[in-house]
């Protein structure tokens, strides 16, 4: 069936079972002035889109006759160019971050505001009626498919520095190729960002993108996440589970934080590596895979090889391709248009009127060390435009405590010496996990309870820490 008049269809497609909120929805958007079609089934979505080939499609996730994601699947194949915004309830956000990596333009977890819900609307419509940019051949595209983390936050690969335009000239030449991308980088910096481009430059872009954080993951289950284990095969394993790796096939698998990986799994990495196959804990037989290997590490890898943290034949198996996301401080303007964009972004979602960053801001701006890189610069915009009402972004608007950070930052405590206490002595009698924890809390006390400069004392990733943190927590909870 051919789409009718375009002056007269609907320009958004609402599919969502709960009739009650399809009732408040499409009220919401009639009333903003949009054409409504609404349907509560997966089958009944399909045949309205079919019928009305909307250019924005809100769409629950989890529908009484079908999976979502499938639903978004069938919609892109039918008209690529449609901007699907994910709902989702609030326990389920793990759904609109598999969405977003599927090609979702944006997610809204319920309950969500009025104005939240028409911004993203309105923000979608817009870039779908957008004429295609012209292309510049000296920078490969970098297609929309992001982070989602970075997205709803509304940075992106922004950014006109010589040192950005190499990294896009890198992910352009070898996106289309097998080679193992091995990204390095500071914390912030965009590294998973980085691998979502080059996934979705890729031939393998209609694939799945599975993220794996080794350094998030209990080393006791981190094999269990990424070779999956089987029935009964190990205490607490109550059904089959498919790991990372056989997730991603047919598309990417990125590993981020690799210098974390526990020695024994890097073996079994590097097997898998040089099989293509993968055998989940417990099974007999190994099955074949065809997966593109992304991997991630604030770390120096060739120092982790030094101090033996990490395999040497795995370094040079992984280290094809190398991309190094530099930090914002060495960027240049970049960090005044990510702070303007995320300004715009942030302005439009809460509501308020911003004019831009006044001349004071972005000399101070240019002049900070920036240690968290795009993620702090991003936390910072959003709290101007939270305690503020609009106008020019003024210093006295900016953090406490933010414009005194422009001074040369401390000395970097390199490989310091370990804290004097607690002594050998004093630590006989205490369990290996009780000895752990005073050792890492007399070197937080020592370093006035910087985790980063805690973590580079005890050579390990800050991430580990934060989570042995959480842990003692939650355990005394």
């Amino acid at each position: 069936m051919k789409p009718g008049n375009s002056l007269s269809r609907p320009s958004v497609l609402l599919v969502e079972d709960t009739l009650s909120l399809q009732m408040v929805y499409r009220s919401i958007l009639a009333t903003a002035g949009h054409r409504v079609a609404v349907a509560g089934t997966a089958a009944d979505g399909l045949q309205q889109f079919r019928t009305h080939r909307p250019m924005v499609v809100l769409l629950d996730l989890i529908l009484p006759d079908r999976d979502g994601l499938e639903v978004m699947r069938d919609i892109q194949a039918i008209q690529p160019e449609t901007r699907v915004i994910a709902i989702t309830a609030n326990g389920s956000v793990n759904r609109a971050v598999e969405a977003m990596r599927a090609g979702a333009h944006d997610f809204l977890v319920k309950p969500f505001d009025e104005g939240r819900f028409l911004s993203a609307v309105q923000n979608a419509l817009a870039e779908a009626n957008q004429p295609p940019p012209k292309s510049d051949p000296a920078i490969p595209p970098v297609t929309r498919s992001r982070d989602p983390a970075e997205v709803s936050d509304g940075s992106g690969f922004i950014g006109s520095s010589e040192a950005m335009r190499r990294i896009h000239s890198t992910i352009g030449s070898v996106a289309r190729s097998m080679a193992t991308v091995f990204i390095t980088g500071e914390s912030g910096t965009g590294k998973e960002l980085c691998a979502l481009a080059v996934h979705a430059n890729s031939n393998r872009a209609s694939g799945p993108f599975i993220a794996l954080n080794c350094g998030a993951i209990p080393q006791d289950l981190l094999e269990s996440e990424v070779f999956g284990h089987m029935k009964g095969s190990f205490t607490g394993a109550i059904s089959d589970k498919q790991g990372a790796a056989t997730a991603a096939d047919g598309g990417t698998l990125f590993l981020d934080e690799i210098c974390e990986m526990a020695p024994a799994l890097q073996t079994k990495l590097l097997r898998f590596l040089q099989t293509s196959t993968v055998q989940p804990v417990g099974a007999t037989r190994p099955r074949k895979v065809n997966v593109r290997i992304v991997c991630a590490t604030n770390r120096d890898p060739m120092d982790a090889v030094r101090r033996g943290h990490f395999r040497e034949d795995l370094y040079y198996r992984l280290y094809v391709v190398p991309i190094h996301m530099p930090p914002l401080r060495d960027r240049g303007q970049d960090v005044i248009e990510i702070a303007e964009a995320a300004l715009a972004r942030f302005a439009q979602e809460e509501g308020r009127e911003f004019h831009g960053l006044d001349p004071a801001v972005r000399t101070l701006m240019q002049s900070l060390p920036w240690p968290g890189n795009v993620r702090q610069l991003l936390n910072v915009m959003r709290n101007v435009v939270v305690l503020n009402s609009g106008g020019w972004v003024t210093s006295d608007m900016l953090p406490p405590g933010l414009a005194d950070a422009g001074r040369p930052p401390e000395a970097d405590p390199g490989p310091a010496r370990l804290p004097e206490t607690p002594s050998p002595g004093n630590l006989l009698g205490l369990t290996l996990a009780e000895a752990e924890r005073r050792l890492i809390e007399a070197t937080l006390a020592q370093y006035a309870g910087s985790i980063p400069k805690a973590a580079r004392v005890l050579d390990v990733s800050p991430s580990t820490l934060y989570r042995k943190i959480e842990g003692w927590g939650a355990s005394s909870g």
